[in-house]
């Protein structure tokens, strides 16, 4: 399971309801927070969410509404010293604006207390336990260097705890084992493999994340079978040419992406302040009724329901 948590929803600008865009997704014990608008930090406090544990920042893209919130975020830490090593990930081009800002103008020749790790996306795994993956894919849109991120929970077997029973496996470290696809011997040496007491495998949630993007075509691929699908939707169909000028997506486009990917829910973000959120919802809902229109502060669990 992911919980994602929207902190900021508007695209461009601030409104009176909605800050700019960054989102925390949260799986175990890590924290990903996803882009970084102005005012970020506040809506983490507001939020609950706090500064704890968060230790990876992944960028979309190095537009100013994604990043301008780095530079109180890291002013903050570097008074604080709340965590020791913050990792920034983003595609070259935007790692070059945060790096600006931030030795340019927030730290200016000072040195910071805390170790700063740039580190330059390229498509596929960015990082990967035994639970879960998270990938990186190129999203077209405006310059260089734009990402998308799959969070992906690995398949799963359930233990069969009727067939341990009957070949006798006591509870403890033995079942353990065979979880984990080892083999074990029983005290009258009999052999137990896995397969004899796991069931069929299980997919695990999928989060699919999208920033700002300026055409789906190249998307049905990494928003394959997602639970969760979160992508921009800036404009209504009404401003089509709009949207391809300024390489944005209208909430058809969002949906069409939704309905032909299999996507179970779609969450719209990035929302115009031309728009209420029920005009992209129901544009949206015409094409893929499962749709959120999201707004600050919402949180949403990703499960995979069979």
């Amino acid at each position: 399971m992911f919980e994602i948590v929207f902190l900021g929803t508007s695209a461009s600008a601030p409104s009176v309801a909605r800050n700019l865009t960054a989102s925390m997704v949260l799986h175990q014990q890590y924290r990903f927070l996803i882009d970084c608008g102005e005012g970020t930090q506040r809506q983490l406090l507001k939020s609950r969410l706090g500064f704890k544990r968060l230790k990876r920042i992944l960028l979309t893209h190095g537009h100013l509404d994604h990043i301008l919130g780095l530079g109180g975020l890291i002013s903050t830490f570097s008074r604080w010293e709340t965590v020791e090593t913050l990792e920034i990930y983003g595609g070259k081009w935007a790692l070059d604006r945060v790096e600006d800002l931030i030795f340019g103008v927030v730290l200016r020749g000072a040195k910071s207390p805390l170790e700063l790790k740039f580190i330059e996306l390229s498509p596929g795994v960015v990082l990967e336990n035994d639970d879960f993956v998270l990938r990186a894919f190129p999203v077209t849109h405006r310059g260089p260097g734009c990402f998308g991120f799959s969070f992906e929970e690995r398949s799963r077997r359930r233990f069969l705890v009727d067939e341990a029973e009957k070949l006798g496996v006591p509870a403890g470290q033995e079942r353990k084992l065979l979880v984990r696809g080892e083999s074990v011997a029983l005290a009258d040496g009999t052999v137990v493999q896995p397969d004899q007491v796991l069931g069929q495998p299980l997919p695990g949630a999928k989060l699919v994340y999208v920033g700002d993007a300026g055409r789906i075509d190249d998307l049905f691929t990494y928003a394959q079978e997602a639970d969760g699908l979160v992508i921009e939707a800036t404009y209504l169909s009404a401003e089509t040419e709009l949207a391809e000028q300024f390489g944005h997506l209208t909430a058809v486009q969002a949906a069409s992406l939704a309905r032909e990917a299999g996507v179970r829910t779609l969450y719209l973000n990035h929302i115009s302040r031309r728009y209420s959120g029920r005009e992209v919802l129901e544009e949206a809902q015409t094409i893929f009724p499962n749709t959120v229109v999201v707004r600050d502060f919402d949180r949403f669990e990703i499960r995979r329901t069979e």
